[in-house]
């Protein structure tokens, strides 16, 4: 049926008015006071930050990126004549304000900007230092300003500090060879060092891995750090993943250490391995030549297991191995020895996290002989109620394993002769093992494993096997009381 034209043209009137409505809206709210702009000089912009912060770049290689954000809190609008670079075509610092980019070769300057009543711009910095030819990080600094329609300049300040390093790319070592104190290493598609050969390191030098960089060692490693510098091995990561937290204290930065079956006769003294997909491996040796001696070490943060003993010879003493994805230490078969080491499963970025300490005699369906597993004032623990398993088969009851005056997070033993005046740690409540250290910044991923008053690790040590490590990690005497505490630190009173 068709409509009658009568009622055609009043709808047709509706629609036109609705119209009318509409384009009246749009020419009241084009009228708004939040198109004027303002050239009172007392009308200014507010920034989230006066200074835009980068952490420690390393030279020639572009930095994260950061932003700042500018807003304006008038009642009128501002127009920003010229956004520039202090230094102009020498500044070090890349800039875009509001999608326009300061280009460098125009002088770092870019032109005609509104910032409407109430809204804001957002600004992305990113930076990448020069060269400088020298061992000792340098600061730069240089300025974003912003020049207002009524002349009125602002500015915000930018800053960074640049580390020179020497880059090495698929690097193998193949004769012997030092390496002392300076700036870092950067490595690339890892590290080897050929059978036979000898890499030495001094106190204070430094190793940056890039993503999924190992270092391999089939000859043979050399690290005499000290307290004051120790060699550190970590990845190349130097900014932040959040405000809170730097990539560096973040797991599986880099591969990791691996030492082949070729390789013994290692030696890492003062040494920190932090932020690894694995801390160290030992592939399986004739277990009558020292595969590795680890002392007054830390490995940390590690994505995998912290310290792989596979059927080899090896001794630890005043070390640190601490929240691993994987077991803090496993000994499997082989001769182990470990004097005063901390060894503590606190890894906060999974629950399926390993053991503090794991032993086995078989692995992958295969006999490995224990032959020698003595664990000596050392402190173990964990979150879980139990952090000491293993996978032993002992039929005849005559595997050498051997714990004496150490603290254990695990089930009592009835094994006097295994286990000797040997304290189990409380479960009783929450938090127990992690209160008994300096510090445990859960929230920031910050730990101290140095001894709380509380902790019951306290003068639990034997002076016999004290006496053979007389001071602990930050060089306190543990036996001048006579009462050596277990793990690698002695506490101190504050």
């Amino acid at each position: 049926m068709s409509v009658p034209i009568f009622i055609k043209n009043v709808m047709r009137k509706i629609v036109l008015y609705i119209l009318g409505l509409v384009v009246c809206c749009q020419c009241f709210v084009g009228c708004d006071d939040s198109d004027s702009f303002t050239t009172d000089r007392a009308s200014l912009l507010s920034f989230s930050t006066d200074t835009v912060k980068f952490d420690t770049v390393i030279s020639t290689i572009g930095s994260s990126t950061r932003q700042l954000m500018v807003y304006n809190y008038n009642p009128d609008g501002i127009r920003i004549v010229t956004a520039r670079m202090k230094k102009g075509s020498d500044t070090p610092f890349r800039v875009n304000v509001d999608g326009s980019y300061l280009e460098r070769e125009s002088g770092a300057k870019a032109f005609d900007f509104e910032v409407r009543t109430g809204d804001s711009i957002r600004v992305f910095a990113e930076v990448t230092m020069p060269d400088k030819g020298q061992d000792e990080p340098t600061a730069m600094e240089d300025m974003l300003i912003f020049t207002l329609e009524s002349g009125v300049e602002q500015g915000v300040i930018m800053k960074a500090v640049g580390q020179d390093v020497y880059i090495w790319r698929g690097k193998v070592i193949e004769r012997d060879t030092l390496l002392e104190a300076g700036r870092p290493i950067l490595i690339y598609d890892s590290l080897s060092v050929k059978e036979g050969v000898t890499l030495n390191m001094n106190a204070g030098v430094q190793l940056y891995f890039h993503d999924g960089a190992n270092l391999w060692v089939h000859g043979r490693i050399v690290a005499e750090g000290t307290k004051e510098q120790p060699v550190v091995f970590r990845g190349d990561r130097t900014d932040r993943m959040f405000d809170y937290l730097p990539y560096d204290n973040t797991p599986s930065r880099w591969g990791g250490v691996r030492f082949k079956a070729s390789s013994t006769d290692n030696y890492l003294n003062y040494v920190d391995i932090h932020s690894a997909s694995y801390g160290i491996a030992c592939d399986s040796s004739a277990t009558d030549v020292m595969k590795l001696r680890l002392e007054n070490s830390i490995l940390h943060n590690i994505g995998g297991e912290g310290l792989g003993l596979y059927h080899c010879r090896s001794v630890v003493a005043n070390t640190q191995i601490t929240n691993t994805l994987g077991h803090c230490v496993s000994v499997v078969g082989g001769w182990a020895e470990f004097t005063h080491c901390t060894i503590a499963q606190f890894y906060p970025w999974d629950a399926s996290r390993g053991d503090a300490l794991y032993l086995a005699n078989q692995w992958l369906a295969l006999d490995y002989p224990l032959e020698h597993a003595h664990f000596m004032n050392c402190l173990v623990t964990g979150y879980a109620d139990d952090v000491v398993m293993g996978n032993l088969k002992d039929e005849d009851n005559t595997l050498d394993y051997f714990f004496g005056n150490c603290l254990l997070r695990t089930v009592p033993s009835e094994d006097v002769n295994r286990f000797v005046n040997v304290v189990y740690e409380p479960k009783e409540g929450d938090g127990v093992a992690s209160k008994q250290f300096k510090r445990f910044d859960t929230d920031n991923f910050l730990y101290d494993f140095r001894l709380d008053s509380l902790s019951v690790a306290r003068n639990i040590g034997a002076v016999e096997w004290a006496e053979n490590i007389p001071t602990d990690r930050y060089e306190v005497s543990r036996i001048d009381d006579g009462k050596p505490d277990a793990g690698c630190y002695e506490f101190v009173k504050e």
